[in-house]
């Protein structure tokens, strides 16, 4: 990312399509443990960072309820309910804050984000929120910040509070737990403030509405969030060998016909890590958001797009991929989620077509995208995809105009 982000590669991404390979299966996207009946935990995204104590963690694990203590409270809320208590505690796992640590692109980020603006938050007041075991906390410790107010939900708080003492922050950072629409902060204002709240192609967990609850409530005018800006990028891709394997497999299982799985593995974004190499148009920004003043209807995708091809190829998917600047600092510093950077636990998220489109070099794939939450739960992705190609050829056949609409969920 090194401050510069995709604006410096908006170009043709060329090369051999064979020297490169989809990086890494198995970083599906469900492997976040998503407080959905779904998966398990030790592929979870972790939000605000961590590490882990073993004593605070077997501590941590003594107090959790026993099954049946938490059937019976569960089966006292709502559906909606259930969820979000899911979810929340989804993050009370140490798994999860590892594989974030060990996000170095990501983690790195923050760190010169809030050290590298020491000037700024020296002798301020700073809240972080959603703070998992509090790393983003003691940056805000380390460059000076007069008091830090540390808030998570979930019960990795316990933890947090006893690595801060650990490394002598005591004094000056305070840990919450609950959620930060239902605390009291001992302050009315807030200088800073700082949250790791992206999810999977950005949006994902709508983790964001807290973020704007926190600011409105309490962050003094003119103050600093971090980050402060999000834009959306587009792409397509040639990825035969990917989609046979995952899509088309389910032709012949053993013998067996099972094709109708290919309807349901179409319908779910795939997220996983993209060879640059196989990136085959032009990548366009799609969509670009001010936090600083965004509201939660601004939240959601509702754009065009132009992709323009660099080569002769075959177009299998769209690609979408997330950069979050920092630019309220010295110095701008953009996180980039790009195949063209090092890889994040965040990867790119894959749209897989139902047609092949052979594309030759400067002819256009034009369409139209939503991204929006889903009806079935505000931290899932709904995606509503029109396209037209008039190309080359498309599933084969020569000078095919196609018209295209594909829906997709991310869950």
């Amino acid at each position: 990312w090194g401050g510069v982000g995709i604006r410096g590669i908006i170009r043709e991404a060329g090369g051999l399509r064979g020297a490169g390979g989809r990086v890494g299966w198995g970083k599906v996207l469900n492997h976040r443990n998503r407080a959905f009946p779904l998966r398990s935990w030790d592929s979870n995204r972790l939000r605000g960072g961590g590490g882990q104590s073993r004593r605070p963690l077997a501590a941590s694990l003594q107090d959790q309820p026993s099954d049946g203590e938490l059937a019976g409270a569960m089966g006292a809320l709502t559906l909606e309910e259930q969820a979000e208590a899911s979810y929340f505690d989804s993050y009370s796992h140490f798994g999860i804050h590892e594989e974030m640590l060990k996000d170095s692109v990501r983690t790195k980020a923050y760190q010169e984000a809030i050290r590298g603006n020491a000037h700024l938050i020296r002798g301020k007041i700073v809240l972080d929120v959603g703070c998992g075991t509090g790393i983003l906390s003691m940056f805000a410790a380390q460059a000076g910040a007069k008091h830090v107010y540390a808030v998570d939900s979930s019960k990795m708080a316990e933890n947090a509070k006893q690595i801060v003492a650990a490394n002598g922050f005591e004094d000056v950072i305070t840990v919450i737990q609950g959620k930060v629409e239902d605390i009291e902060l001992p302050v009315e204002q807030v200088d800073v403030i700082v949250s790791e709240w992206m999810g999977y192609c950005l949006l994902f967990e709508a983790m964001f509405d807290s973020i704007i609850y926190a600011r409105d409530r309490w962050l003094r005018p003119g103050g600093m969030l971090l980050p402060d800006k999000a834009e959306l990028y587009i792409a397509a891709i040639e990825d035969a060998k990917y989609k046979d394997d995952k899509i088309h497999f389910w032709d012949n299982v053993y013998g067996f016909n099972m094709s109708i799985m290919k309807r349901v593995a179409m319908f779910e974004p795939l997220v996983d890590t993209v060879h640059p190499d196989h990136i085959c148009t032009s990548i366009r920004p799609l969509w670009n958001v001010d936090l600083l003043t965004a509201q939660k209807s601004d939240m959601q995708v509702d754009a065009p797009f132009e992709l323009q091809a660099i080569r002769n190829d075959y177009v299998h998917a769209l690609l979408l991929f997330f950069e979050v600047g920092f630019t309220q600092g010295h110095k701008p510093l953009w996180l980039s989620t790009s195949p063209h950077h090092k890889s994040t636990h965040w990867h790119q998220t894959v749209l897989y077509l139902h047609d092949v489109l052979t594309i030759a070099k400067d002819e256009l794939i034009q369409g139209h995208i939503k991204i929006f939450p889903s009806t079935t739960s505000k931290r899932h992705l709904d995606f509503a995809l029109n396209y037209r190609f008039e190309g080359e050829a498309v599933n084969g056949i020569a000078n095919e105009t196609l018209n295209a609409s594909h829906s997709y969920r991310m869950m």
